[in-house]
């Protein structure tokens, strides 16, 4: 199976509509990543690279169309690129972060969401971050969060109502993210660990809840109709496929150690790809390994 040390510079098909992974290169500085509730672990860098392929191969065997940047690998935390924006139908909206350490981050990512979006921008002092945002239809629910502020869940309502999005704040206590707690199984169905997130704003949605046992486990990550989940999540994993989702699974466990989860390392979306005559994307070179 192939690494990533080498980069394949390609101009992609013109306007083919797809689903499309935008993923980062996890950085050999992984172990100094910023925790909020979880004590420092080794991290195997090696083993956390293996990790990232197989997501990678998830998200391709899902039909995703994965791009690779490789920007920002000096950055211990860029291989969580959910966090730098939120990417809508209508426009890709850039984070401020809610730390300062990963603003760094937002540069690269930008760059390459641009070819597919118009982009607006959220400035500090307010404070977001990707893992915060759950859209689910029309809805956007934003955690608030040791990450993301009230400034934050404003800036990104003034920026999404005017497309139709109603913006919602949920209490996140626990976890790092909303995400980390809470995540849409479909656009009526949430996975959710009511010990980490209110459940109350989503009343409206069917609430399946984690087993206690497992509680990260509502980290999932929706491909297309399909569920990703981590592969340790064996418990999570038979309750959501008796409810008919069809599960396909990835070993993230070095990316646990860094307090993430599936979604945090894919930015997902729709669209048509950018014109021929457009600066390429970096995606993995299947042919060359070592």
């Amino acid at each position: 199976m192939s690494d990533f040390n080498h980069l394949l510079e390609i101009k992609p098909r013109k306007q083919l509509d797809m689903l499309t992974a935008l993923t980062h290169l996890p950085s050999s500085n992984l172990s100094r990543c910023e925790l909020t509730y979880l004590a420092a672990q080794p991290i195997d860098f090696d083993k956390a690279l293996s990790q990232h392929r197989a997501y990678v191969d998830m998200l391709q065997g899902c039909g995703a169309r994965v791009v690779v940047l490789d920007a920002n690998r000096h950055l211990a935390d860029s291989v969580f690129i959910e966090d730098t924006a939120l990417v809508l139908d209508e426009i890709a909206v850039m984070t401020p972060m809610g730390v300062a350490s990963r603003q760094a981050e937002s540069a690269a990512v930008e760059t390459a969401l641009k070819q597919f979006r118009p982009l607006a921008r959220i400035r500090p002092p307010a404070r977001l971050e990707g893992g915060d945002v759950l859209r689910i239809g029309r809805n956007i629910y934003v955690g608030l969060s040791t990450r993301t502020d009230k400034a934050g869940l404003q800036a990104l309502a003034a920026i999404a109502r005017p497309h139709g999005y109603r913006v919602t704040g949920v209490k996140v206590t626990g976890c790092l993210h909303l995400k980390t707690g809470c995540s849409a199984l479909d656009e009526h169905t949430v996975l959710i660990n009511p010990a980490w997130v209110d459940a109350a704003p989503f009343e409206k949605l069917e609430q399946v809840i984690v087993p206690t046992r497992e509680p990260f486990a509502a980290n999932t990550l929706r491909i297309d109709g399909t569920i990703g989940m981590h592969a340790g999540f064996a418990n999570t994993r038979q309750l959501v496929e008796a409810r008919g989702y069809r599960v396909v699974t990835a070993d993230i466990s070095e990316f646990l150690k860094a307090e993430a989860g599936l979604t945090c390392m894919s930015l997902l979306f729709d669209g048509a790809w950018p014109q021929d005559d457009e600066a390429p994307l970096a995606q993995p070179d299947e042919k060359r390994s070592g």
